[in-house]
């Protein structure tokens, strides 16, 4: 399965979860690497636009294929998360949903539902999965925000 992520350009073959693990996010506390990519390019697009400000058009920016394995995916029920996963800012039960994932390490991947794009999905990847070793980045492309994203 091919998923999607957008990164500065210097950190496009990165794959160990530092950045999120230096600062956290919906699905992670600081401190827990994980790759958060998407299924698709106008997903991750739509995930960097609302965490950017008008002002900071992103430049030097990669678009990051990545080819994941299908067998290691685990895809919970929305019941299943936390009530609150979809708030903004993200609250830490999310966090503590996805630190679990980690570390209970017996999948590769989190299926999660974008809050965002209703219907759209990301995916979670686990750095510290043995598993990571299969997962293989297909393609890396220069990528150029349309401005009309950050009017």
């Amino acid at each position: 399965m091919i998923v999607y992520r957008l990164s500065k350009s210097i950190y496009a073959n990165d794959l160990s979860g530092k950045g999120a693990e230096l600062v956290g996010g919906r699905w992670n506390s600081k401190g827990v690497p994980v790759v958060y990519t998407s299924g698709s390019r106008a997903l991750a697009t739509t995930e960097i636009a609302v965490h950017t400000s008008l002002a900071n058009i992103p430049v030097d920016y990669c678009i990051v294929s990545i080819d994941i394995p299908d067998g290691s995916i685990m895809t919970p029920e929305i019941k299943d998360l936390p009530v609150d996963w979809s708030d903004v800012p993200a609250k830490s039960a999310s966090q503590k949903y996805g630190d679990k994932f980690v570390n209970d390490n017996m999948y590769l991947v989190l299926k999660v539902p974008s809050a965002v794009v209703q219907g759209d999905f990301n995916y979670i990847i686990n750095p510290r999965h043995k598993d990571i070793l299969f997962v293989e980045i297909e393609d890396i492309s220069s990528f150029t925000f349309d401005k009309r994203l950050f009017k």
